[in-house]
């Protein structure tokens, strides 16, 4: 009697991302065990995410073994885009070279909170005294001495709000009306958050602007006010309890949302605000004990960035040496987003220029941009393995005897195709190059490009390669050299003779 076969097609494999937090067994295909240095791209294929390259040539005031921690673009009221950048205790202007203008002042962090209001640019840190460039003079100086030296800062309704000082987390303090150095006199102010925080005391962590609403985020709690352009009279209108914010730079507004990293994972608080509590399904559930656990091993600054170009929201753990990639194009069905994982050595931290939406990183070295498909240290290696596949027959043993990729672009690349059985960790393997060619890798306007950049063709590559061994489940996984060419799997197509019971 012939021994019965059976086939798995996974179309757009790991669309769904990563997902480490339900259990292997029988989970659905679409999700992705590993997906390193990779994104979901505009047609829902795991591919490799963009290079990170190094723009600073000339990074002297940085030293030897600093890196840029903090990075943001300011436009004075000429419209001229300057990029401020700190790092090694100095404050910095410029990407290609770093020019430092710290001058006299006495700074000993990185940790800068920088915004821009009324044509300058504010400088907050805990421990620090403020400080303003003001835009006329191009210089950087101490603010008005009644300025706190608090460690966030938000410029919204009309004037400036800070809050979290040493010895002073409940407190916040806002300016006059379009007066950034007004911080005694006319309509500042302040207010001690003490009495109202929902379950006692807490702390201020990070303040935020959303649906014309002021967001004060504790780190267990969410306090809600309405009627901010005139704070003598503005009402707290909602809290959220048991859940809060617990790093200052990972508060990011996607424009339609909020989304920020709580105790207990990355959350929206337009979700929140809806359920009134901590939702069922956060933007991390996948991933959930992952990220909390790491975030308690994180011991440097944790940042973030938005790119409403890409569509990801990037939650960066120094030094961890980890990002998480969020894909933030649409929900899935339990309200989580898809994710993904770059290890990086080196990443410090992100901004996004609003000029023109180049994402940059700060580095050791100084200053990259996350664009192309080369990083500074040369190539990189995007990873995707299945979740352990049964075939719909977990009792039987699986002899796999063939996988079929399908592969779009990745022009010359180097591919190791990757099996193994019952989930183990030694994999067997078989290596092999794409095709080179100069047709064009990409459909026309994938990326947001002109058509007249590309030929009509696309690159599409289908890999047949002959397996062996047997087990109840089997992973498969690709490993690919990524070095100047864009890298997506369209298809994987695998079959496997069915044995007997176990």
């Amino acid at each position: 009697m012939a021994q019965q076969r059976q086939n798995i097609y996974i179309g757009a494999p790991g669309f769904r991302g990563l997902n480490t937090q339900d259990a292997p067994v029988g989970q659905d295909a679409s999700f992705a065990s590993i997906a390193e240095n990779a994104v979901i791209d505009s047609f829902g294929r795991i591919g490799a995410r963009e290079g990170v390259s190094l723009i600073t040539s000339s990074a002297t005031p940085l030293g030897s073994s600093a890196g840029v921690e903090v990075i943001k673009e300011f436009t004075d009221r000429a419209g001229n885009v300057l990029v401020f950048s700190t790092g090694n205790n100095k404050i910095f202007t410029g990407t290609t070279s770093l020019s430092n203008i710290t001058g006299s002042l006495t700074v000993n962090a990185n940790n800068w909170k920088i915004v821009s209001f009324n044509g300058d640019a504010y400088f907050f840190q805990r421990g620090h005294d403020a400080l303003k460039y003001t835009d006329s003079s191009s210089a950087l100086a101490v603010l008005a001495s009644a300025a706190p030296d608090a460690n966030e800062c938000l410029a919204s309704f009309g004037r400036l709000w800070a809050a979290d000082v040493v010895g002073n987390k409940y407190t916040m303090y806002w300016t006059s009306t379009l007066a950034g150095s007004t911080w005694s006199g006319g309509s500042s102010g302040s207010l001690d958050l003490t009495t109202v925080w929902p379950n006692g005391f807490d702390e201020v962590t990070a303040l935020a602007e959303f649906n014309d609403l002021l967001v004060i985020f504790g780190k267990r709690s969410i306090l809600l006010y309405s009627g901010a352009s005139n704070p003598a009279t503005m009402v707290l209108q909602d809290t959220i309890t048991n859940i809060g914010c617990i790093a200052r730079d990972s508060v990011q507004s996607t424009g339609s949302d909020l989304v920020f990293l709580s105790h207990t994972g990355v959350m929206s608080l337009g979700r929140l605000i809806q359920e009134k509590s901590n939702p069922i399904g956060s933007v991390s559930k996948n991933v959930r004990d992952e990220v909390v656990n790491n975030t308690l091993l994180e011991t440097g600054n944790i940042k973030s960035v938005y790119s409403a170009e890409k569509a990801l929201y990037l939650l960066i753990l120094p030094t961890v040496n980890l990002i998480y990639a969020f894909d933030m194009r649409g929900k899935q069905e339990d309200g989580s987003s898809r994710v993904t994982t770059w290890p990086f050595t080196g990443a410090l931290t992100a901004s996004r220029a609003e000029s023109d939406g180049t994402v940059y990183l700060g580095v050791i070295a100084g200053i990259a941009k996350y664009s192309g498909y080369t990083d500074t240290s040369g190539v990189y290696t995007m990873k995707y393995y299945t979740q352990p596949l049964s075939f719909d027959d977990p009792s039987r043993v699986k002899m796999l005897k063939e996988i079929n990729l399908t592969i779009i672009g990745g022009s010359g690349s180097s591919v190791v195709a990757n099996w193994g059985y019952d989930y183990t960790q030694s994999y067997n393997k078989q290596l092999f190059d794409v095709d080179t060619t100069f047709i064009s890798e990409y459909g026309v306007s994938q990326y947001n490009v002109a058509a007249s950049e590309y030929s009509s063709g696309i690159i599409v590559g289908i890999q047949k390669l002959k397996t062996t061994g047997s087990g109840k489940v089997v992973t498969i996984g690709i490993d690919a050299t990524i070095n100047g060419k864009a890298f997506s799997i369209q298809e994987l197509n695998t079959e496997a003779i069915i044995g007997r019971l176990i």
